[in-house]
């Protein structure tokens, strides 16, 4: 029985990793793309035509037997996809056109200290000073990142950082709205089903703000957009659930912290990124910070 719960929490803790590591491949394949003189439009749009029907066979899956979606629920799923798939995503992908990998990755893994504010702002859920402390600890270390790579890139830096920063917060906002549909359609379905919906929307935005001679790409830029789809997209959600069955969603994030310094890795191997004092020290302190963010609180007696 031991060597049983021994063997569920290795193998939930390697799907989780491996999962967190996928994830971050995202922004190392977007870069590579961008060499080849491919626009965010584009390229997002390539990566979610692609995607589409790994996302509508995995709501299928998870909607086997279960009860049709009312009209309310298909409002939901359309708003939660625009919001925390199509445009979190269109920001993200538009702003690593001026940021590094690694700074774009430390910007996102923001994103449950801006759940947290969310939650204070909207629903007065209150921020222990534990959480505050914690959260300063993460900022201060996205500034550090950021000032040394503004004073390599000026204001361009400074325009990718926002954009990468209000993605994560849009992707917050899915994260805060989505618990009650979360609970009623299954985690699962309900990413299915944003994420078709979010494809949708990225299709239309291609076929609105560019010309159909656009698509006509490099065939490298093809390759690594199907590469995204599959291996940094479909798969990584997969993982994660998986992960998440096993050993639960605390440990699941916990163990998601390698997925900042595997970018860092990814970037300076592939994309000859500069790795640094300030890389390191920023994302240790990124990376201690959300740490005690998702921690639990302590028991008091």
């Amino acid at each position: 029985m031991v060597t049983s719960d021994s063997n569920k929490v290795t193998t939930g803790l390697l799907l989780a990793a491996t999962g967190a590591i996928a994830f971050s491949g995202k922004a190392i394949i977007v870069k590579l793309a961008y060499r080849h003189g491919v626009d965010a439009v584009t390229l997002l749009m390539y990566r979610m035509l692609f995607a589409l029907p790994m996302f509508l066979l995995m709501a299928w899956w998870a909607g086997r037997g279960k009860a049709v979606l009312t009209g309310r629920d298909w409002l939901g799923v359309v708003g939660l996809g625009f919001c925390g798939y199509y445009l979190s995503s269109f920001l993200d992908f538009w702003g690593l056109e001026f940021i590094s990998a690694s700074l774009e990755r430390l910007i996102l893994y923001l994103n449950p200290t801006l759940v947290l504010v969310l939650g204070w702002f909207l629903f007065k859920k209150r921020i222990s000073r534990r959480q505050g402390v914690a959260m300063a600890i993460s900022y201060s270390g996205v500034l550090l990142v950021f000032g040394h790579e503004v004073s390599l890139a000026g204001t361009h830096a400074a325009l990718g950082a926002f954009l990468v920063f209000f993605s994560a917060f849009t992707y917050a906002l899915y994260l805060t709205y989505s618990g009650q549909m979360v609970q009623r359609l299954g985690s699962l379905r309900l990413a299915g089903l944003a994420s078709s919906a979010a494809c949708f929307f990225c299709l239309l935005q291609f076929a609105l703000l560019r010309p159909w001679a656009a698509a006509q790409v490099a065939e490298p830029v093809l390759w690594l957009s199907l590469l995204n789809a599959t291996a940094c997209t479909a798969l990584p959600v997969l993982l994660v659930m998986m992960a998440i069955e096993r050993i639960g969603p605390g440990l699941t994030a916990q163990t998601g912290m390698i997925g900042p310094m595997s970018t860092i890795v990814m970037g300076v191997l592939i994309l000859d990124e500069p790795f640094n004092v300030w890389v390191i020290a920023g994302t240790c302190l990124v990376v201690s910070g959300v740490f005690w963010v998702t921690r639990p609180a302590g028991r008091t007696t």
